[in-house]
């Protein structure tokens, strides 16, 4: 289930993502033109609009509303113990199989390993509340900076403007989206999926 987990964590952006993978993909987009903006000392611009700070804000509402459903909840989950009750395994499977949850509700389809049993009153309503941040968030986010850019007049390119069709501002994309959200999920993936596929390559070691 890491690869899976590991590809909510994108915002499922990555193979495919039918929209809210658009979406996630165009706020990292902007997010993309105003690093590089910050780092040429220009008011960053994307698709002809300026953006500005309420732009920026919006894009961090967005990309911020799954990794902060996702591991708060999860955080909570995994030292209390009518969370705790719901789960067949402990150890680095038990996280993963907290961590899924929360990822699912708030990404995908909200889907469970078959080892939690998420029918209590616990999973019940922080499942929900997860589900509601993590979806509707980024939904009113991005219609909002939407609104925002349709509203401002279209600027004709200049010397100053980044090109968005050329190599080098798809490595910053996939830089930023590495670095804000791939980072953001690592730890928890560290603790969880990466370690107990190590302990099944150890099994597997000792077993020839």
């Amino acid at each position: 289930g890491g690869v899976a987990m590991f590809l909510m964590h994108l915002g499922e952006i990555l193979p495919g993502g039918i929209g809210s993978g658009i979406a996630i993909m165009v706020v990292m987009a902007m997010l993309s033109v105003f690093v590089a903006g910050l780092m040429v000392g220009r008011t960053p611009e994307y698709l002809g609009k300026k953006i500005e700070a309420r732009e920026v804000q919006l894009s961090i509402l967005a990309v911020l509303a799954i990794p902060v459903a996702t591991l708060g909840f999860s955080a909570t989950a995994a030292i209390l113990p009518q969370a705790l009750a719901g789960l067949m395994h402990s150890g680095p499977h038990g996280l993963s199989e907290i961590l899924y949850a929360y990822t699912s509700a708030t990404a995908n389809n909200g889907s469970a390993f078959a080892g939690l049993t998420a029918n209590a009153p616990w999973w019940d309503a922080t499942l929900g509340v997860a589900m509601a941040l993590g979806r509707f968030l980024p939904i009113v986010a991005v219609l909002a900076m939407a609104g925002s850019l349709a509203a401002k007049p279209k600027l004709a390119p200049s010397a100053g403007t980044l090109p968005t069709d050329s190599g080098q501002f798809v490595g910053l994309v996939v830089g930023v989206i590495l670095i804000l959200a791939g980072l953001q999920f690592f730890p928890a993936l560290a603790l969880g999926p990466i370690v107990e596929h190590f302990q099944v390559l150890n099994v597997v070691a000792q077993a020839h």
